[in-house]
C-alpha cells in the first residue's frame, strides 16, 4: 500500500534493535483516515473468505482490526493481555511474548465470543517473530475455528513472523512489507 510506505519513509524512525518506531500514526497516536483507508484495503483484500469475526490483541492491533472489522461488517473481538474483574473464567488463553516491551503476557479471549462456526480473519500492527499471531493461532486451535487469513499492518519480512503464517498455510497480506534496515533507512520488499 503505497500510501502506508510513503508515510514509514515520512513518519517511521528505525531504532537500534530492528525496531521500527512509528507511534505518530499507528501505535500511539492513530491517524483515523489511514485507519479507515488500511481497513477498507483488508476488507477488499479478505473480501470473499467468508470471515465471520475479527481477531486481534491488544493494543495496538485495536485501530486496523476494528476498521477492518467495520468494512468487513463483522465484529471484532481482541485477546486481554491484563487481568480483569469481568474476565475472570471460561476463557481461550495463550502465551504470547513482547520483543519491544520483552515480556511474556497470557492472552485471553471470553469463550462467549467465539463459536466452531466462526472463520476469523486475524489482524495486528505488526509482524515481526510472529508470536501474536501464534497465540491467536493456539487460541483458534483451541476453540476449533478456521483461521481464514491473516492481515498486517506492517510487516518486518526478514523475521520469522512471515513463514510461520506461511508454514500455517494462512494466506498473508501485509500492507508493508519490509525487506530490511539499511543505514537507519526502511529498504520495502518488491513483491
Amino acid at each position: 500500500m503505497k500510501l502506508l510506505e510513503d508515510r514509514i519513509r515520512q513518519d517511521g524512525t528505525v531504532l537500534p534493535g530492528n525496531v521500527l518506531k512509528v507511534d505518530n500514526f499507528l501505535n500511539h497516536q492513530i491517524d483515523p483516515q489511514l485507519m479507515d483507508q488500511m481497513g477498507a484495503e483488508f476488507a477488499r483484500k479478505f473480501a470473499n473468505m467468508g470471515i465471520t469475526k475479527v481477531l486481534t490483541v491488544e493494543s495496538s492491533g485495536i485501530a486496523p482490526a476494528v476498521m477492518a472489522g467495520l468494512h468487513l461488517h463483522v465484529p471484532v473481538i481482541f485477546a486481554r493481555k491484563h487481568k480483569s474483574l469481568t474476565l475472570t473464567d471460561n476463557l481461550y488463553t495463550a502465551k504470547v511474548y513482547s520483543y519491544t516491551k520483552q515480556v511474556n503476557n497470557d492472552i485471553s479471549i471470553d469463550r462467549r465470543f467465539l463459536d466452531a462456526s466462526d472463520r476469523v480473519l486475524i489482524i495486528d500492527d505488526f509482524l515481526a517473530n510472529g508470536q501474536a499471531v501464534q497465540g491467536l493461532f493456539d487460541i483458534a486451535e483451541t476453540a476449533g475455528i478456521a483461521v481464514a487469513g491473516v492481515g498486517v499492518v506492517i510487516e518486518k519480512r526478514f523475521q520469522k513472523g512471515h513463514q510461520l503464517v506461511e508454514d500455517a498455510g494462512v494466506p498473508l497480506v501485509a500492507l508493508a512489507s519490509i525487506a530490511s534496515f539499511e543505514d537507519g533507512q526502511v529498504v520495502f520488499a518488491q513483491d
